[in-house]
């Protein structure tokens, strides 16, 4: 038994033979035809699909996709996704003249939330929120092993909860996102804030002018004792952990899984979030901890995570 998962994003679409244990077996790639639009990128992922599978193998159950933007799980439609200039684009049905076989569709962060909780560092648990943290803050949520989604699949927008009532600008159009707090983009200003303050700061030995700012700035300089990089990493470990506080008590998790690039920092974020949030969780020992860990599948997630949509709909042996 095998899948195909389908990781559709901006620049290029990534496909992979997924087996029942979540290895990918094999993989393919084509270029995002965002010019040509949305029909040519369909052909395009149907002859990807082709190229690494027989439709007419009875061991190959379905295929999976995760796309960007807002998508309606259970009609296959991409209601909107703006880096691909698609509106109402019915994306399993197109696909489905050209292969015979179930196909599920979901959004991208959700897909890559279920891939980690399935088959990735979140396997043992059955309860879990994932982050990932990049230039945004996206993310999704598996309960009793399943994906929720919402109301007409638009849920999970973590990123695009208010931390702070009219706060910082949020590339949404509103103030005080979590998005605006947590993601390498405020990490990144608010070093500049910090370095702008402390002409002195080693900071400026790390990153010699504002440009050369990144997500490493701060958190390579606390890590040598650098007073305002510690304040920044301070700054940005309050927000986060906050976020996740309330993502916990609200789903109660067994473990909220942290992904994107800022986690390459590893156990020297982990070790500061952990140590945020183990007396302010709500009850303190009268309710459950979570855990918190590194995603592992990288950018495999999302092709792994694609193939788990299918697999969650059928019986494994």
């Amino acid at each position: 038994m095998y899948c195909i998962g389908i990781d559709i994003g901006g620049m290029s679409i990534k496909a992979g033979v997924v087996d029942k244990d979540g290895k990918i077996v094999k993989k393919g790639k084509v270029v995002t035809d965002v010019a040509a639009g949305e029909h040519k990128i369909i052909n395009d992922i149907g002859r990807l699909v082709l190229s690494l599978a027989d439709p007419n193998d009875r061991d190959f159950v379905g295929i999976g996709i995760g796309c960007p933007g807002a998508i309606n799980s259970s009609t296959g439609v991409v209601d909107r996704a703006f880096n691909l200039n698609w509106h109402k684009v019915a994306l399993a049905e197109e696909l489905a003249r050209m292969i015979n076989k179930p196909i599920k569709v979901s959004n991208d962060a959700n897909v890559a939330a279920l891939g980690e909780t399935m088959f990735g560092v979140g396997r043992m648990y059955t309860d879990t929120v994932f982050l990932t943290i990049g230039t945004g803050v996206g993310g999704g949520i598996v309960l009793g092993g399943k994906l929720y989604e919402g109301n007409e699949s638009k849920g999970a927008e973590l990123g695009h909860m208010v931390l702070v009532v009219d706060g910082e600008p949020c590339s949404c159009g509103r103030n005080g996102c979590m998005e605006a707090y947590c993601s390498a983009s405020a990490l990144i200003r608010e070093t500049k804030k910090a370095m702008l303050a402390d002409k002195n700061s080693a900071m400026w030995k790390f990153s010699p002018t504002l440009d050369d700012v990144d997500g490493r700035t701060a958190f390579e300089c606390s890590k040598a004792g650098d007073r305002s990089a510690n304040a920044v990493v301070d700054y940005f470990v309050k927000y986060l952990g906050e976020g996740m506080l309330n993502f916990a008590n609200i789903f109660r998790p067994q473990a909220i899984i942290l992904g994107g690039g800022v986690c390459a920092q590893g156990d020297y974020l982990i070790y500061k979030l952990k140590d945020y949030c183990k007396d302010r969780n709500y009850g303190f020992a009268d309710t459950p901890r979570f855990d918190i860990l590194v995603a592992q599948l990288g950018n495999d997630a999302g092709i792994i995570g694609a193939a788990g949509l299918i697999y969650s709909m059928v019986q494994v042996n």
